[in-house]
């Protein structure tokens, strides 16, 4: 089975589907990563800062072994600025390009702006009269970022899909301390401790030890 898992900055992946990639992978299905954005010194982040950056997500992609990794290279926190119509294509092209079956992105209400692009432009990229071979796209949750949302209606992530990730929490916790620059201290919502906290709520719903939460936007079998 062939896995895209959507990633707008480093760490949102192992966040929201950490546990769930690593299943994948155990599985033997053929998992791909494709991240949006990068930093950059035009944006006020030191050379030391970018150095660590750069380290921290070469890092994760070693740890995951993914089967391809594709970088848009879009400067992070900017992609309100990037022609939407140029996004789309450029998304479209890795789909294309790869046809996978199954998709993880970010939830679409999510705080962060970045967030909100990326997860319109997916959408546009995932219609099933041209995408016949997407059978199933899922929006992840992200710590910090889903929870900070304004709790409107249109806004609230509503989980409907658990994956039990208990074989695979620990290896997952190891994978985001490389992120040490985004780690934060409890009780702040980036810690290591809520992060624990969520899965074993998210495990819960389910029956589980640990799990990581879904919203399911379409399935088609």
């Amino acid at each position: 089975m062939k896995i895209l898992v959507i990633s707008v900055h480093p760490d949102d992946e192992t966040l929201g589907a950490g546990g769930t990639i690593l299943k994948h992978i155990d599985n033997g299905d053929e998992v791909s990563l494709l991240l949006m954005t990068k930093a950059e010194m035009t944006q006020n982040y030191t050379e030391s800062q970018i150095d660590i950056y750069k380290k921290q997500k070469d890092a994760m992609i070693n740890a995951y072994r993914f089967n391809n990794v594709y970088e848009l290279g879009y400067l992070t926190t900017q992609l309100h600025l990037v022609d939407l119509n140029l996004l789309i294509e450029n998304i479209s092209h890795v789909i294309r390009q790869l046809m996978p079956e199954i998709i993880y992105t970010v939830n679409r209400s999510d705080v962060h702006t970045d967030h909100q692009i990326a997860a319109k432009a997916v959408f546009s990229c995932t219609k099933h009269f041209r995408y016949p071979y997407i059978k199933k796209m899922l929006m992840y949750e992200c710590v910090s970022e889903t929870d900070a949302a304004p709790q409107l209606c249109e806004n609230v992530f509503i989980p409907n899909v658990f994956s039990d990730i208990t074989d695979y929490f620990d290896k997952k916790m190891e994978i985001m301390r490389v992120f040490k620059s985004e780690l934060q201290v409890y009780p702040m919502p980036r810690s290591l401790e809520n992060i624990k906290a969520l899965s074993m709520y998210r495990g819960s719903c389910c029956n589980r030890k640990y799990a990581e939460a879904f919203m399911l936007v379409k399935e088609i079998f």
